[in-house]
Formats: structure tokens, sequence, C-alpha cells
């Protein structure tokens, strides 16, 4: 009979640690003692490998990490590594306050209800209880001496009041914005021994908390799988992190297929499933295969992130469904580019446009560079394949590149007024009636399915300052669809509009 195969117990992407870590140098062996002596739970070997390596000890006796950040794939036994660390939290450490949120209130109060069961199941554990609290949302456990493990919502208003030893957050790809995160975490400052520990599987463009976090670690450990989520680090405010290539005080554990595995590599069903031949079988991860979507088995069975989500200005799952990683513009095709500058002025992107054999439209981006000083140059290095470069006219950082464009001798072509509204709704028409295929870009695929939009009149725009990422991808992709399917190539020319007038359609 066939050994099965074994899910990997070391994660694919992890913080090293700094010295050889012994029972001296880190309380992961406390853990796993506390877990099989009194709890009688045998923990898996990856279980095990996480706790000797998150909870590592500087040499002044403080933990090493502050954030600890596990990615995982479901169904791995993340919940019971929550309900373990929590219980030796406040029996074996004599912390004082433990608390555990999820996204969704339910969850973190049955992983605090499992703790609870086992806790009261063990003789020597039993004995120290005073008392339980099982009122929804107030649910806690208290020890004699005052230690509790206590259930908060994932709210900015949650676990505001408490000081806490050892936050749990589950389902941190849930969190959309800092609220919750920033309730939770900063329950910790008056803490020096505490760490906040946040459990997940992949995320999607919505999941800003894990992004953010993922990108910062994958920066310190130089961009394993490259620097795409950059970005994420550009569209958080410069004062939340300090320095961050100089703080260790981040840690991720990161058990995830590689970007480029095809679905069906066993051997990446490994890397992302560590429980993988213990309490996964291969059959059911084959079975998973045959019957999820492809984009459900990336983010739930190889913890492998989605550059779209259900979200942005075009219909539920019509962006994604327009991706061809293989699409190309025909032979003899009209070649156009929008051209646009992010809101903080600190990139610019530069959209192709051309027709495609099928006569479907194709859009991606061909360069995204920081600053605006290459652009002129980039483009008059390709003139003679550009038949139109479009760009708004006024009203948007953009605008400052367009005098000196024209001067160049470019084929400028102006954006201006309701030609704004009329692009992007043409932009709409395109995708949700499957008439545009794009290739995949991190940038442009992020803005597609998180920017905002506001009315016009009677149409809409791209709204730039209230998108939650950077929107500029998207408006160079919207203005070379439009000017790729205008009846013709008109003359370039600045419409005579109010000042006030182009700060309102400004996309």
């Amino acid at each position: 009979m066939d050994t099965p195969r074994r899910g990997c117990e070391q994660p694919r992407i992890f913080t090293p640690p700094l010295r050889e870590l012994t029972r001296e140098t880190t309380h992961g062996f406390s853990v796993i003692d506390f877990a099989e002596t009194t709890l009688g739970i045998v923990l898996l070997p990856w279980q095990k490998w996480l706790f000797i390596h998150a909870l590592e000890l500087r040499p002044d006796g403080l933990y090493r990490f502050r954030t600890v950040l596990v990615l995982i794939a479901r169904q791995n036994g993340k919940t019971l590594c929550m309900l373990i660390l929590a219980l030796w939290h406040i029996y074996v450490r004599g912390s004082r306050t433990v608390i555990g949120t999820a996204q969704d209130l339910a969850n973190a109060e049955k992983a605090w209800g499992e703790a609870v069961d086992i806790a009261e199941a063990v003789p020597d554990l039993a004995i120290g209880i005073r008392h339980v609290v099982k009122t929804n949302g107030k649910k806690s456990l208290k020890l004699q001496a005052g230690e509790q493990y206590r259930v908060a919502a994932a709210s900015r208003r949650g676990a505001r009041g408490f000081s806490g030893d050892l936050v749990l957050l589950d389902e941190l790809r849930e969190h959309q914005s800092w609220d919750a995160w920033g309730a939770s975490t900063k329950t910790t400052l008056a803490r020096p021994h505490a760490q906040v520990w946040g459990f997940s599987n992949a995320g999607d463009s919505l999941s800003v908390v894990l992004r953010y976090l993922r990108a910062l670690a994958h920066q310190v450990l130089g961009w394993p799988d490259g620097d795409a989520d950059a970005t994420a680090l550009e569209l958080v405010a410069d004062d939340l992190v300090d320095e961050p290539d100089e703080d260790d005080s981040l840690a991720l554990f990161e058990w995830s297929a590689p970007p480029s595995a095809d679905r069906r590599d066993r051997d990446a069903w490994a890397q992302a499933n560590p429980s993988l031949g213990y309490t996964i079988t291969e059959r059911a991860i084959a079975a998973a295969l045959r019957t999820d979507p492809p984009a459900v088995f990336s983010v739930e069975v190889l913890c492998r992130w989605l550059e779209s989500a259900a979200a942005g200005p075009f219909g539920d799952g019509t962006w994604a469904a327009s991706l061809d990683a293989g699409s190309r513009i025909a032979e003899g095709s009209r070649r156009v580019v929008g051209v646009d500058v992010s809101w903080n002025r600190s990139s610019t992107y530069i959209a192709l446009a051309g027709l495609r054999a099928d006569g479907r439209a194709h859009v991606e981006i061909t360069a995204d560079r920081a600053g605006t000083d290459w652009v002129l140059d980039w483009l008059l290095q390709r003139r003679d394949r550009i038949e139109a470069v479009v760009l708004q006219a006024n009203g948007a950082p953009v605008s400052s590149l367009l005098d000196a464009l024209t001067a160049a001798g470019l084929p400028v072509l102006a954006w201006a007024g309701p030609d704004l509204g009329r692009a992007t709704g043409q932009a709409f028409d395109l995708v949700d009636n499957k008439r545009l295929r794009h290739l995949p870009h991190p940038g442009l695929d992020l803005a597609a399915t998180t920017a905002t939009v506001r009315p016009v009149g009677d149409a809409w725009v791209i709204d730039r300052k209230r998108s939650p990422s950077d929107a500029a991808p998207l408006v160079a992709a919207i203005a070379a669809l439009w000017a790729l399917l205008s009846p013709d190539d008109p003359a370039p020319q600045i419409h005579d509009w109010p000042e006030e007038l182009w700060e309102e359609t400004s996309v």
C-alpha cells in the first residue's frame, strides 16, 4: 500500500528565526507539552512547528513577534491552534486576558465554546474555573486567579475597553477596513509580553488588512512571490509603519501553493494543506478540484490570492470573466494608448487597446512606473506604432502632461467633458456584454474590482479620490478603449468648459 502524501510541515514562506529554537529560546515547547500532556491532544507536525517558531523569545525574555500572521488553507486545524494557545495562556502563562474575535462573532464563540468544553473535561483545569458566562456577545471563561478568555465582535468597538495579553483574530481576510484591527490590536499596547495572532486563508482585492500585512512581511523577506503587492504598502498612510525593513516584530507563516503551480499539482496541495495525509485526504482535495470553480479552489484549497472580487463598477464576476491571459491585438488593428496618473502622482499607467481577430476589444496595462518623467520618452520611442494617445485634458493629475506630449508632436487626443461619462459607460457595456478581453495586471484588476463611482449628470465616472485602491490603471484602460472605439480619430482639442465643471467631471 502506498504511503499517503503528507502535507508540508514547514510553510512555503516564513519569517526565519534569529537563533536556534530550544526550550530556552521559545515557549513553543511549553505549549506542545500542555497540549499533549494536560489536554491529551496530539498535535500535527505543522502545528508543533508553528508554536515553536511563532513563540520565539528575544534575549530579554519578551516575545520576538508582536504580530503573528498565519495563512493556511481551510479545514487544516487552525481553530485547534487558537483554542490551545488561549488555554495555555490563561492556565500556564498566567495571562490576564485573552481576546478571541472573528468577523462572524459566531465563529469566535464556537472556538471559545470548544475551549470551555476541553477545560471543563480535564479535572486539573476544571478545578481552576471560577465561572463561565455563556450570554451571547459576552461569553467569557474566568479562572480563580482572575485570568480570562473572552470573546469580542470584530468591529470598531468590539474589544475597546479591554487590555489583552493575547488577541486572536480569525477570518482576517474579511477585514475590509482597519476599524476592527485597530480596536482589537490596540488592546495589547500596554502589555509588554502581548501578541496578536491573525489567522486566515488567502484573500482577494477587498482584504485590505490582510493584503497590507502580508505585503509588509513579503517585502522584508525580499518579495518571494514578486512585488505585485507593493502597491498595497503605498495605499496605507506612512505613519502606520516606521522603518518596516528594520522591524522584525511581524511574523508571517504562509502555507500556500506557489502562484505558478497548476491546480492539479499535488505537491502544491501539500504546500497549502499541511494536514494532508493526517486529517485531509488527497481524495477529498481531488473531489473539490472537480466540483469547485477555479477561483474557489484557488482560495479555499490552495490558499492562493485572487486579484478580483465581487465589487467595483462592473457586474458581479464580469471583470474576472473577461480575463484572457492569451489575448492579443490582431494584425492591422488600430493601436491606441490611454495615459493616467495616480491621485498622489506616485505612478503613471499606460494602457494599450486594440481589436482582436474575433472583433472583441483588447486592453492591457503595457507600462507602469513611478512618477511621470519617463512617459514622454516612452511614447516617443513607440510613436510609429501608436495612432492616438488619450488623456484627460483638465482637472486630473495627468492633465499636467498634455502640453508636453502635444508639443512633442504625439497624436494626442484630449479626453474631456461629457466624453468622460460616455467612455466609462462604454467600458461597462463592453465588460457586461462580453465584448472585452484584458490581460492580467495586479493594479488594473484591483482597481476594476474595488473602484468607487459617482454620478455626473446622467452618466457616471470613476471617483479617484474615494476609491480604496489606485484607480489610475482602470482610468487609463477606459480612456484607451474610448479612443479605440470612437467613430473617428478626431484632432486634439480642449473644450472650453468652466474650471469648476472640469473638477466635477474628473475621473
